[in-house]
């Protein structure tokens, strides 16, 4: 049974607000389930857990409240097809609650909880572990008051697509009807429209915030908030860690790209390690990065271009500028084709040593079984804070916001990654390579107040900071609007203590300009 507005309030919101807007809102109940539908369909009813906390966050007291639990949703025949676990809070001690910031938070995987950003930067607890890629141990761990949260000027919903967390299909419907770029975009996306209904939020600033492929997942929410008739219009977006244009990370047969953004990366990955014998010529990273990425977007770009063109003085000329940036030997280097693979550099670059460098942050080492392989056993700078950021969240949802349930909460989804479909387009031929960009240009092209805060990390070695730089500047995006920012640190900056402090100042600078 659907949920309709009294007449007479209907005309009303009619006359205030429009017709497209009154729509919406309409539909954001619709999908609301009631009792009887979920009885009929045999699905437990939502649980939600509300508590009531304070802190001090950017030296000052707030009184917050946390509302954790399930959103569920309906399909058109009104059968339950899917619940959303959510954790957000709310700041009490303000006044015009209705109109403070809004930030929707997710991280990405495809297949990954929000624990990451939930309990290394944005939320009022983090976790403690070793700020310079030192080893993480064993339990117990600390899960301290985080003064750099922003929520003193900005309330925030942390949310776990299906899958992850505790957010799971519902009656006759599977994972796998959620799990695709399109799919998982339109359920997000009709969160967002519920929430801000059923909260009383439509006229708050409303901001998305995502990690990885949370900033793909982003750029699509965008155009799904954004276009047609009955929008929400957002006033900017957190990419933290950004994958918007895949064909720059793709190692495939025949695209040359990523082994142009991925290389300052592996200069700076060399640069930490004191892998590079010449470090000495320059005076900072910074310096040697401008020089390392002067060098891709011209020699070493236009030599790939020319493929079989090239001629052996070219060859020769960026096999040696190549060792010269990244510590590979020009043996090794002549031997790859001059196109070094991501995760052949994380074995070869320390193989001396015997040790691996991490993927997701590259300051992390690892000791394999083998060092004859070509590939590392697994991501050093994954397995080592994976075990402090899974007991941490387990512990805080139970003991201080009151959930406790016998279900996992599933932290990362190997079975949502493998199962994903890539497809957006109306066919692979059409698509090409995912591209999201382009969805963050046409909403500033529409929205005056859409403003883009871009978060990287210099030894990030899954989403690479030239990459992004690469889609930024390849999308038709307003530089006005375009905030780029740099940390000493991986995919998760945050986990450096001192990026974290320079991350949340920069992110609170952003946000207080609304």
């Amino acid at each position: 049974m659907k949920v309709r507005l009294p007449v007479i309030l209907l005309v009303s919101l009619v006359a205030l607000l429009g017709a497209s807007t009154v729509s919406s809102i309409q539909n954001a109940y619709a999908n609301a389930p009631n009792d009887e539908a979920l009885a009929s369909a045999k699905v437990e009813s939502p649980q939600i857990s509300t508590t009531e906390h304070s802190g001090r966050f950017n030296d000052t007291k707030v009184e917050y409240e946390v509302i954790a639990g399930d959103t569920h949703f309906m399909d058109e025949e009104g059968k339950a097809k899917a619940s959303i676990f959510s954790t957000a809070y709310f700041r009490t001690n303000v006044k015009d609650s209705a109109t403070r910031p809004l930030l929707f938070v997710f991280n990405g995987g495809p297949g990954s909880s929000s624990v990451w950003l939930h309990l290394g930067v944005f939320g009022p607890k983090i976790v403690q572990i070793p700020s310079d890629a030192d080893p993480v141990p064993a339990a117990p761990y600390n899960l301290n008051d985080n003064p750099f949260s922003l929520l003193d000027i900005a309330d925030m919903v942390f949310i776990d697509p299906i899958g992850t967390g505790y957010s799971k299909a519902l009656g006759e419907y599977e994972g796998k009807d959620f799990w695709g770029v399109k799919e998982d975009a339109e359920l997000m996306s009709e969160f967002v429209r519920r929430f801000i209904t059923e909260h009383q939020r439509w006229n708050s600033p409303k901001y998305l915030a995502g990690e990885s492929y949370g900033t793909t997942r982003a750029a699509l929410m965008v155009k799904e908030l954004q276009e047609g008739w009955g929008t929400i219009d957002l006033n900017g977006v957190f990419l933290i860690s950004s994958i918007v244009d895949f064909q720059t990370g793709d190692f495939h047969p025949g695209n040359d790209l990523p082994y142009i953004t991925f290389l300052p990366t592996y200069a700076a990955t060399a640069w930490y390690h004191d892998a590079l014998p010449n470090k000495n010529e320059w005076d900072s990273l910074e310096s040697f990065l401008d020089e390392v990425r002067n060098f891709a977007l011209r020699e070493y770009a236009s030599t790939l271009v020319l493929g079989d063109l090239a001629t052996q003085a070219q060859l020769d000329g960026i096999r040696d500028t190549l060792s010269r940036y990244t510590g590979l030997s020009s043996t090794y280097i002549e031997q790859s084709k001059y196109r070094i693979n991501e995760f052949f550099f994380m074995k070869e670059l320390l193989r001396d040593r015997g040790l691996s460098v991490g993927r997701l942050d590259s300051r992390y080492l690892g000791e394999d079984a083998s060092n004859v392989e070509a590939r590392f056993e697994a991501d050093p700078s994954g397995y080592a804070i994976d075990g402090a950021y899974t007991a941490a969240i387990h512990s805080y949802l139970a003991s201080d916001l009151g959930v406790l349930r016998h279900t996992p909460y599933h932290i990362l989804s190997g079975e949502v990654f493998s199962n994903w479909n890539w497809l957006y387009g109306s066919s692979a031929r059409s698509q090409g390579f995912l591209n999201t960009s382009q969805f963050l240009a046409k909403a500033q092209r529409q929205n005056p107040s859409f403003r883009i805060f871009v978060a990287n990390g210099y030894y990030d070695l899954a989403t690479p900071f030239f990459a992004t730089e690469y889609s930024m500047n390849h999308a038709g995006i307003d530089k006005s609007r375009l905030e780029m920012h740099y940390y000493p640190a991986g995919h998760m900056m945050y986990i450096h203590h001192p990026s974290l402090e320079n991350l949340a100042n920069d992110m609170r600078a952003f946000l207080s300009q609304y």
